[in-house]
């Protein structure tokens, strides 16, 4: 990493249930997916004996885009072993907002909880990384992860003409691929330790899909190339320099089905190996809700920009955080982010058509044999 992107850890990012309320697609994903973590605890074979079952959303951020499948899922596991105490684990960075987390969990917002519905239920959470080991081995029954494990854990080079992999070519393309292919090996070889005989994993991902889809470029205006056309700007007017631009760059891996799924087939992998089985999989696009609201019902541009930004904010903010210099001063960094996004809200508002945020994902479930 280099000097720049340790600048963001002085800009914090927003609390409050920020995310949850920025990002209703991400839970649009993960409530349309919720069949398949029901299906997945239908299919686990352990007996009701009173082992602690445990069940964890790694990569929560607030836990507000779960908090409904989870529900759901903690009333079956409690249907399936009733005499079996459960333990929901919360993972993400040590960065992350977990104290609100647990107002979320423990229903101090307006968002209503699954607490109180479940008895013998403890909830925790961990602020390790899911790039490292995370629960004892042969502890973890229902492993789950929406919209996270596209994260890699370093960037392995500066990308020369844009801020994301999707947008880089050559070598600097490959660098990313190779380094999504340790992470993407790693992460599973982790959980598969951990997971016991018989525990499943569901994995929504983030990726690349069959007609070369993904996050934010589903055949309209591409969301990574408007970024980096923007950050060019800054860059060309002298907001930024272009060591800044340069320094930009999401760490990020997007996969496509091939890259996800090698692990799991090639039998001469650690993966498969350590008994990791592939059981489904697919690929599917969920349809940005702020531009289906604009395009199907109220048609207000402005407003179509105003309640679109803040969704690519809550994510991406960071990262145009960490390609700014630590010699400026904090405000002025902030100050530079704001312009940023009101130039990205503004050509939404002048030419609304087109601009979305599609989710493509590729959804996984997995099983420890």
């Amino acid at each position: 990493m280099n000097d720049a992107q340790g600048t963001a850890k002085d800009i914090s990012m927003k609390g409050a249930g920020y995310y949850s309320k920025a990002t209703t697609g991400a839970k649009d994903v993960i409530d349309n997916a919720t069949p398949m973590v029901l299906g997945a605890i239908r299919d686990m074979d352990f007996s009701d004996d009173g082992r602690i079952i445990t069940m964890s959303d790694m990569g929560c951020a607030d836990g507000g885009t779960s908090l409904e499948m989870v529900r759901k899922a903690l009333v079956a596991m409690r249907a399936k072993w009733p005499s079996c105490p459960i333990q929901m684990i919360y993972t993400d960075l040590p960065r992350n907002d977990f104290s609100q987390v647990f107002q979320i969990v423990h229903g101090l917002t307006d968002i209503e909880t699954y607490l109180g519905e479940i008895d013998q239920l403890y909830v925790f959470a961990s602020a390790t990384s899911f790039h490292k080991n995370i629960f004892p081995a042969g502890t973890l029954h229902l492993g789950f992860s929406a919209t996270a494990s596209h994260y890699i854990s370093e960037i392995p080079v500066n990308i020369t003409d844009h801020v994301h992999m999707v947008g880089a070519s050559g070598g600097e393309r490959q660098a990313f691929e190779e380094q999504g292919r340790k992470d993407w090996e790693s992460f599973l070889l982790n959980r598969t330790n951990e997971l016991a005989s018989g525990g499943h994993l569901a994995l929504f991902n983030f990726g690349i899909d069959e007609e070369g889809r993904y996050l934010g470029h589903s055949g309209g205006v591409s969301m990574f190339e408007t970024f980096s056309e923007i950050w060019a700007e800054f860059r060309d007017s002298g907001t930024i320099t272009a060591e800044e631009y340069t320094n930009t760059n999401f760490p990020q891996c997007y996969r496509t089905v091939d890259q996800f799924t090698a692990p799991l087939k090639d039998e001469n992998n650690p993966v498969y190996q350590a008994g990791l089985r592939l059981k489904h999989v697919e690929t599917r696009v969920v349809r940005c809700p702020y531009e289906r609201d604009f395009t199907d019902s109220h048609g207000d541009a402005a407003r179509f920009a105003r309640e679109y930004i803040p969704t690519l904010r809550s994510w991406s903010e960071m990262t145009f955080a960490s390609g700014l210099s630590a010699d400026r001063p904090v405000e002025q960094r902030i100050a530079i982010l704001d312009d940023y996004f009101s130039a990205y809200e503004a050509r939404v508002r002048e030419a609304p058509l087109g601009h979305a945020m599609d989710y493509v994902h590729i959804y996984l479930v997995l099983q420890k044999i």
